[in-house]
C-alpha cells in the first residue's frame, strides 16, 4: 500500500471531482473483537480515505467456552455491520462518484463457530451486506497485500504477522525485485488471538512465570512452520524484515513513542530495532493492568488484551530474531481495497466496476 500522504491525497480527490465521476471502494471486516469499515478512492499508488467506521464489537465473546457465537454478540455485530451498510449506501447514492464496489468479510469468530454460518445468513438478510468468511490464506493475503509498500523495503523477504482477535496469522513473503507485487511462499493460521487469550488466561499473563508459560505454549504452535520453512536460517543469511500488523505492536510502538494520544501517522511505517521492541514489552509487563488502562495509547475498553497480545508477539519475537520491525497500521480493509482496484478493467473516464 502507499505511504501515508497518498492515501490521504486531497488534491487526488479534487481532481477525481473534476474528472467526472469518481469510482469508490468499500470493505468492511467483522473480525472476532471489531467491526471496521473502509471507503476509499483510487489516488496515485494507493487510495484517498473518504469514511472509515471502527467500533468493538466482541462477536467472539465467550465462544472459547460455548463453541457458539451469542445472541447477544451476534446483535451488537448486526447493529455495527447495520451502520456501515447505511454509510456504504450513502456512498453509493452521492451524485459525484461511481457505483460502489463493496466487499464484507468475516474471520476467525464465524470459522470457528458452530453457528457462524447461521449469523452470516442472518446478517445477510437483515443489513443487506454480501458478507462472507474467508479463509485463513485469504485472511493472510489480504494482510500481505495491505502492507505490500513495507514489504517491498525488505531485501528478500519478510515475515509478516497479525494478530487478531481469534487467531493469528503469519505469512511466509517473497520479495521480488523486478518490481512484482510480493509472493506468499507460506502462511500458517494459528487459533489463539487476543480474545481467545484474554478468556483463558489473561490474569495469568500479568504474573511473569505465567507470561512465559504463555509465550512457551505459542512458540510450540510456531516451532513446525519454521521446521517446514526454515526461516531462522533464511534470517542468519540477511535480508529478512519482519513486519506487524496488529493493535499489539501498534499499542507496543505507541508504547515505545511516549505518545501522550495514539497518532497513526506517528506510528504507521515506524521501524523498531529489538532493543526498542523489548523495552516496550517490559514497559508493558511492568505497568499491570491499572497502568495499562491508564495509557492514553490504550484506554479501559482495550486493557484486557495487551498483555495476551504481547505474550504472542513474545513467542514470534524470541523465536524469529530478525534485527528490525516495522510496524504497520493497516490490514484488511485496506487489502480488500487494494484488491478490488487492482482487479477493475479501465474504462472511458476512469474505471469499469465489474
Amino acid at each position: 500500500m502507499a505511504s501515508q500522504s497518498s492515501l490521504l491525497n486531497a488534491q487526488t480527490d479534487t481532481a477525481y471531482r473534476r474528472g467526472g465521476r469518481r469510482p469508490v471502494f468499500g470493505g468492511i471486516d467483522l473480525g472476532t473483537n471489531n467491526c471496521r469499515m473502509l471507503v476509499g478512492t483510487p489516488a496515485g499508488e494507493g487510495f484517498h480515505v473518504l469514511d472509515s467506521f471502527s467500533r468493538v464489537v466482541r462477536l467472539g465473546e465467550g465462544l472459547y467456552e460455548t463453541g457458539r457465537l451469542s445472541e447477544v454478540a451476534m446483535e451488537r455485530a448486526i447493529a455495527s455491520l447495520n451502520i456501515c451498510a447505511e454509510r456504504t449506501r450513502r456512498w453509493a447514492a452521492d451524485a459525484g462518484t461511481g457505483p460502489l464496489r463493496l466487499r464484507a468479510i468475516a474471520t476467525e469468530a464465524c470459522r470457528q463457530a458452530e453457528n457462524g454460518a447461521e449469523f452470516i445468513a442472518r446478517a445477510r438478510e437483515r443489513t443487506g451486506l454480501p458478507l462472507e468468511i474467508i479463509n485463513p490464506r485469504e485472511e493472510a493475503e489480504l494482510a500481505v497485500e495491505s502492507c505490500a509498500s513495507l514489504i517491498s523495503q525488505a531485501g528478500r523477504r519478510a515475515l509478516l504477522f497479525d494478530i487478531g482477535g481469534g487467531s493469528t496469522e503469519i505469512a511466509w513473503v517473497r520479495v521480488n525485485c523486478n518490481g512484482a507485487a510480493p509472493e506468499l511462499i507460506g502462511y500458517l493460521s494459528l487459533p489463539v488471538g487476543v480474545v481467545t487469550l484474554s478468556e483463558r488466561c489473561a490474569h495469568t499473563c500479568y504474573t511473569e512465570e505465567g507470561f512465559a508459560s504463555v509465550v512457551a505454549d505459542v512458540a510450540a504452535m510456531l516451532r513446525p512452520f519454521e521446521a517446514v520453512h526454515r526461516i531462522g536460517q533464511e534470517i542468519r543469511q540477511g535480508g529478512v524484515l519482519m513486519v506487524g500488523t496488529s493493535g499489539t505492536v501498534t499499542t507496543l510502538a505507541g508504547v515505545s513513542l511516549k505518545l501522550d494520544r495514539y497518532r497513526r501517522g506517528l506510528v504507521d511505517g515506524v521501524s523498531m530495532n529489538r532493543a526498542a521492541v523489548e523495552a516496550a514489552l517490559a514497559e508493558a509487563k511492568e505497568l499491570g493492568r491499572e497502568g495499562l488502562s491508564r495509557h492514553p495509547c490504550i484506554g479501559a475498553d482495550r486493557v484486557d488484551f495487551v498483555l495476551p497480545g504481547c505474550a504472542i508477539f513474545a513467542a514470534i519475537h524470541e523465536l524469529w530474531q530478525i534485527p528490525e520491525l516495522l510496524v504497520a497500521d493497516r490490514g484488511l480493509r485496506e487489502g480488500m481495497l487494494m484488491r478490488l482496484m487492482r482487479n477493475v478493467q479501465p474504462v472511458r473516464r476512469g474505471y469499469g466496476l465489474a
